[in-house]
């Protein structure tokens, strides 16, 4: 019988018995090969489940890549055999986040499969653990869209996650070259290092304003002195960055918040006026997806150092674990032989 990873409550998460999963004529079943632990998978963790009933649980894992083991007729475009990721904020019930599925299971149900929407093909010669990137890399790939930035930008980044660490392989990609990364953890910033960051930091350790000058230079609001950083964005969601970025920024230039705040955050709209600078946010992946499953043949050398730790599904409990460490990026947990 095969099992799936299960919220029964607030920190109570245990590997279930399930049965087999059948197709209805509209749906595929594919066998997960490999399905990375997301930050929202901690997240839901920690809160007792998402869209749970008071008796029920919520199935947990999104980010999975895997092959087609049954089809249904009505579905068009796949084959048994087949390799794919899953897109799952195409799928009806959001894979992962509150439906009936998700994906830290060996066989996984895709309700209402569609080709170039719910399922993306991969190449033969695609690990599926690089595969299984594709989501958190469309994250970072929509973050970095918003930030609206060009070769000859500066950019800091906060942060050095699986998602931080994914928008500097993206920015870098892109030519832009002169990257600044945040983190608290020293093993996150060697990782950003590594990548190609320009500097890579721990704002608590340094004077962050005087850094970015140094780094950055300077320029003018009014009667003030800003740094001369393009464009920021917020993977880590500390309470302080906003209002931090909005003292020290120039004129024009943008921040994108993809971190996920639980509380209310202060802002001076004072200082704000003056730089007439943008703040957007930025959540998912609209139309990335396939960019990214493009993009991945020829960035597979430069993605695979995100994945810091590799759990069979048989220690799914101990990855979560890992997974909650900062000296963690992605933890990849692999399925089979």
């Amino acid at each position: 019988m095969s099992k799936v990873l299960n919220i029964h409550g607030v920190n109570d998460v245990r590997l279930d018995p399930i049965e087999a999963p059948r197709p209805g004529k509209s749906d595929v079943v594919i066998r997960v090969k490999a399905c990375g632990i997301c930050g929202s998978d901690l997240s839901y963790i920690k809160i007792g489940g998402i869209h749970r009933r008071p008796d029920g649980v919520t199935p947990l894992g999104h980010e999975a890549a895997g092959e087609i083991v049954s089809v249904g007729e009505a579905v068009q475009g796949v084959s048994v055999g087949q390799r794919v990721v899953i897109n799952p904020m195409m799928t009806p019930s959001y894979i992962g986040s509150g439906g009936p599925e998700g994906a830290f299971t060996e066989e996984l149900l895709v309700r209402d499969a569609r080709v170039g929407d719910s399922l993306l093909p991969i190449p033969a010669d695609l690990p599926y653990e690089i595969a299984a990137l594709t989501e958190p890399l469309a994250v970072a790939l929509h973050g970095v869209n918003r930030a609206q930035v060009k070769p000859g930008d500066k950019v800091v980044v906060f942060g050095c996650g699986p998602i931080g660490l994914g928008m500097i392989l993206w920015l870098l990609d892109r030519g832009i070259s002169d990257v600044v990364a945040l983190d608290l953890a020293p093993e996150r910033l060697e990782r950003a290092r590594a990548l190609g960051a320009r500097a890579a930091f721990d704002p608590t350790k340094e004077d962050l304003r005087a850094r970015l000058l140094e780094l950055h230079g300077s320029a003018r609001v009014f009667s003030r002195e800003a740094v001369g950083t393009d464009a920021f964005i917020d993977a880590a969601g500390a309470p302080n960055i906003l209002s931090d970025v909005v003292r020290m920024a120039k004129f024009q230039s943008r921040m994108v918040v993809t971190a996920a705040y639980m509380k209310p955050v202060m802002l001076d709209l004072g200082a704000m006026l003056t730089t007439e600078m943008t703040i957007t946010t930025a959540v998912g992946y609209p139309s990335e997806m396939p960019e990214v499953v493009a993009a991945l043949p020829r960035l597979r050398e430069k993605a695979a150092p995100l994945i810091s730790h590799r759990f069979p599904f048989s220690q799914m409990i101990e990855a979560l674990d890992v997974a909650a460490t900062p000296a963690s990026a992605k933890v990849m947990i692999e399925f089979g032989p």
